[in-house]
């Protein structure tokens, strides 16, 4: 059955309020606070930024120059305290989102499944989703991918404005199409990347720092590559997890060893992309969703960090895939789901046993980490089918607009490319 509006709305504001009330700390979840990095993090950089300066010899500064706008958002509600200013704001943009996804499942072709998952997976990540700027982010990316088949030039400009908040959405462009319409988003990210950080350069100083900010990182314990320090833990490995870089990280024998692994199945991700590109034979309006979607999954399981809050790019990007009917992501999109829930219980609820790896902990991110690879696979796969391997047949017919003489199987329109 169809999902009725009213549904999807009533469902909204009730996961949303209780939401607000975890952040608030109205409700408690077990586990350490998520708030202190608004309540003080976030706050602490706001008074720096207003300086006209970006924070210097802060190893928790590692954002590109654009972040510095949702640190200071909250200023502009001067009548709530920084931190409800921030969970309001943050609301307000999950508002949008759905909107965004509700106003594009509209019509033939479309669906309101994307907007349920939204609806659905930012409360699986429980209060963290509300207490980081990340959403924020997911946000631009959502619009980015829905105007990307018809705006090209305003995808280009929220990729690159995206990529100024928290780099990660300039994967969005993997799954540019080829020809004019992917040239014009290609420009336009460009120059309104470059128009950007020149702006932050000139106008702040310390704007660039963060191109160095992460290069001395450990291998953070919910990552996948951490997995291997949790067993070997167990076996009498000396390393040992600190707060670095603003983390939880193993530091110690062999870890600079597993960054480098990770950084190096980082660069196999990347050519397997450039390779599907090479081959694609096919592009649909879902084919820059589901390269996003595909990029982004395998950039995450091959990073050094997966921090709780990485998962709401990933049901964003994959609320856009379902939004367009993308039905071979289904199953990737579904496996993120599940694997945001366990998110929630590696972080914060046990996330004690997770840093002492506990065997409690150790399953949560085995599950977690393992669910991520197996719809990593599964999205890339689907991937090169739809667009390699078994491309869509081109309907026969007349093209619009004219009277069917002399027109050929191959002179048709793709249906998708005519809704």
């Amino acid at each position: 059955m169809r999902p009725t509006l009213p549904a999807v709305l009533t469902a909204w504001a009730a996961t949303r309020a209780v939401l607000l009330l975890c952040v608030l700390q109205i409700l408690t979840l077990p586990g350490p606070v998520v708030t202190s990095d608004v309540e003080v993090i976030y706050q602490g950089w706001s008074e720096v930024l207003r300086t006209g300066v970006f924070p210097e010899d802060d190893v928790t500064w590692q954002y590109p120059p654009a972040a510095a706008l949702p640190v200071l958002a909250p200023l502009l509600l001067p009548f709530l305290e920084y931190a409800p200013a921030f969970y309001t704001l943050v609301l307000l943009t999950d508002a949008v989102v759905l909107a965004l996804l509700l106003r594009a499942g509209r019509g033939r072709g479309r669906s309101r499944a994307g907007a349920w998952l939204w609806v659905a997976g930012v409360p699986l990540l429980g209060p963290t989703v509300y207490a980081r700027y990340d959403l924020m982010v997911t946000a631009v990316a959502v619009a980015a991918l829905l105007c990307a088949v018809t705006r090209p030039r305003v995808a280009g400009a929220l990729v690159a404005f995206g990529a100024l908040l928290k780099v990660w959405p300039a994967l969005l462009l993997a799954g540019a199409a080829r020809g004019r319409g992917g040239r014009r988003m290609w420009g336009a990210a460009v120059l309104t990347g470059l128009g950007v950080t020149g702006a932050f350069a000139l106008a702040m100083p310390n704007a660039l720092n963060f191109l160095t900010a992460q290069r001395d990182r450990g291998v953070e314990v919910e990552s996948l590559g951490a997995l291997v320090f949790h067993i070997a833990r167990h076996f009498g490995w000396e390393g040992r997890v600190e707060l670095h870089y603003g983390s939880m990280e193993f530091l110690g024998p062999q870890v600079s060893t597993v960054a480098d692994v990770s950084l190096l199945l980082s660069l196999v991700a990347f050519g397997w992309l450039l390779w599907w590109r090479v081959r694609a034979v096919e592009w649909t309006p879902t084919t820059c969703a589901d390269a996003a979607f595909a990029a982004l999954l395998l950039f995450t399981v091959t990073s050094r960090v997966i921090s709780p809050q990485y998962m709401v790019w990933l049901v964003g990007v994959a609320a856009v895939c379902l939004t367009l009917e993308s039905r071979r992501q289904r199953m990737p999109a579904l496996l993120v789901l599940a694997a945001t829930g366990v998110t929630l219980l590696e972080f914060p609820i046990f996330f004690g046993e997770v840093v002492t790896s506990e065997p409690l902990g150790v399953a949560l991110l085995v599950l977690r980490n393992g669910l991520l690879v197996v719809a990593g696979l599964a999205s890339c796969r689907a991937l090169w089918h739809t667009t390699v391997t078994a491309p869509r047949p081109r309907a026969a017919g007349p093209t619009p607009g004219s009277t069917g003489a002399g027109t050929t199987p191959h002179d048709a329109p793709d249906p998708l490319l005519t809704r």
